[in-house]
């Protein structure tokens, strides 16, 4: 059954990936037409003020050097206030009660966008829209666009080449879940002679970790049912679970052939899983280009290489890194009219100056879908773009039909119990399946 609203979807496609195919040049203009917003696109706005509600942890110090560097160019004060890991709706909700509260916030795609249209300006002519590269890239409601995509991103297997090869393989040699279990399992089997803890980092259930499995492993499930039911494009508000099985094989693999027990996964962190994979302690790490800027710390770009998830589905081996973007900017249409109009100047200065574009590209590794984006100093992005360009499909981002913080919560609660011994695989697929159901209608309009 297919979900109702009139929010619209784009298709989860990387621009790194349609770089590869020689799209990302094609640049589209505004939008034209009237606009809640006031965006003259030129000088400052000295009597406005922006505060930015920041989703990513991992570039807090780079965000706060830019709106330092935007304030001693301009005099427009900028404040950045950077949500934690996993807490970021919960952030929104309380800042945006208070009467100073964020001119520039995010949301994660159509279901997210429910909760806070109301709060977001129709960007529909101003400078920020025009300086997309593809008009697709807007999160709209019916005509009004309510949202930019800010940066597209990859995630997959991230892997020690030094590691896997000290253990007989190559990358070429796992282009299935199969041939992935086989070198895994030899890995596990043989951990002591090759110096590391386990084939795969830690599967942390801790709030800094657990989105991985709850949200971007999940995706993989629901993606191929969603290109299987032909529901890409609209979601569902009842998820079959057609493929729970592959999702159960593959996070089977994470937590037998693991640096950690099961049992402990409950207290594991995303900072654990990384120094496991940045100190040598195991081969594979699940993981995204924004995890760049903390392994690039210890290993180089020539130490690392990233594959796709691989769950055991027919004609995997022709797939991609899953690619895509959740984070989409949004201005306050509650705030003043001042504050609106510094908001969207920080915004063009941000992704068209020097200064903002080289801090995004080169020391936030982002892949923007903007004009005058500048290639990102990524290795992730790249391989992203190399295999489309090798003829591989991209993995959407179909995660964002996700009905509810609640579902993944209760996934979370349900697969700690199961890799800790305490519960059986039939209380994922109840979280899953009928979660699913329930959290839709929980929060029908």
């Amino acid at each position: 059954m297919k979900a109702n609203g009139n929010i619209s979807r784009r298709q989860f496609v990387s621009m790194s990936a349609v770089a590869g195919l020689g799209l990302a040049l094609a640049g589209c203009g505004s939008t034209g037409g009237s606009s809640s917003t006031s965006d003259s696109g030129s000088g400052s706005s000295a009597s406005g003020k922006v505060y930015y509600l920041n989703f990513k942890p991992e570039v807090d110090s780079q965000w706060q050097a830019l709106a330092k560097e935007y304030t001693k160019e301009t005099g427009v004060k900028v404040s950045v206030v950077t949500a934690a890991s996993d807490t970021y709706e919960e952030k929104l909700q309380s800042e945006m009660s208070k009467s100073s509260a964020p001119t520039l916030f995010q949301v994660n795609g159509p279901i997210g966008l429910k909760s806070w249209k109301d709060y977001c300006a129709d960007l529909t002519g101003t400078d920020i829209l025009g300086e997309l590269t593809n008009d697709n890239l807007a999160l709209k409601d019916g005509d009004k666009v309510l949202g930019i995509d800010y940066v597209e991103e990859d995630y997959g297997i991230i892997y020690n080449k030094d590691l896997l090869t000290k253990a007989g393989y190559k990358e070429s040699d796992i282009t299935s879940f199969d041939t992935l279990k086989k070198v895994a399992d030899d890995i596990q089997a043989r951990k002591d002679e090759l110096g590391v803890k386990g084939a795969f980092t830690s599967a942390g259930m801790d709030s800094s970790s657990n989105w991985r499995y709850t949200t971007h492993l999940a995706n993989m499930p629901i993606y191929y049912e969603f290109v299987k039911d032909d529901e890409e494009e609209t979601g569902t508000d009842a998820i079959k679970g057609t493929y729970l099985d592959n999702y159960k094989q593959i996070f089977d693999l994470y937590i037998t052939d693991s640096t950690t027990d099961g049992s402990q996964l409950a207290s594991k962190t995303g900072d654990d899983a990384n120094n496991e994979f940045v100190n040598g302690e195991a081969v594979f790490y699940q993981n995204g280009s924004w995890a760049w800027s903390d392994i690039s710390k210890k290993l180089g770009e020539d130490k690392v290489g990233m594959l796709p998830i691989y769950i055991g589905v027919d004609g995997e081996e022709k797939q991609g890194l899953c690619s895509g973007g959740e984070n989409y900017w949004c201005v306050n249409s509650q705030a003043s009219e001042e504050d609106q109009k510094a908001t969207l100047d920080f915004l063009k200065w941000v992704v068209t100056s020097d200064t903002g574009t080289k801090t995004l590209s080169t020391d936030m590794g982002f892949n923007c879908p903007f004009k005058s984006a500048k290639e990102p100093d990524n290795p992730f992005s790249k391989i992203a773009k190399q295999m489309v360009s090798d003829g591989k499909t991209s993995v959407n981002w179909d995660f964002v039909w996700i009905p509810s913080e609640q579902w993944k919560s209760d996934l979370s609660n349900a697969l700690t119990k199961y890799a800790a011994g305490t519960d059986k695989w039939d209380a994922v697929k109840t979280a899953f399946v009928d979660g699913w159901k329930t959290e839709s209608e929980a929060n029908a309009e």
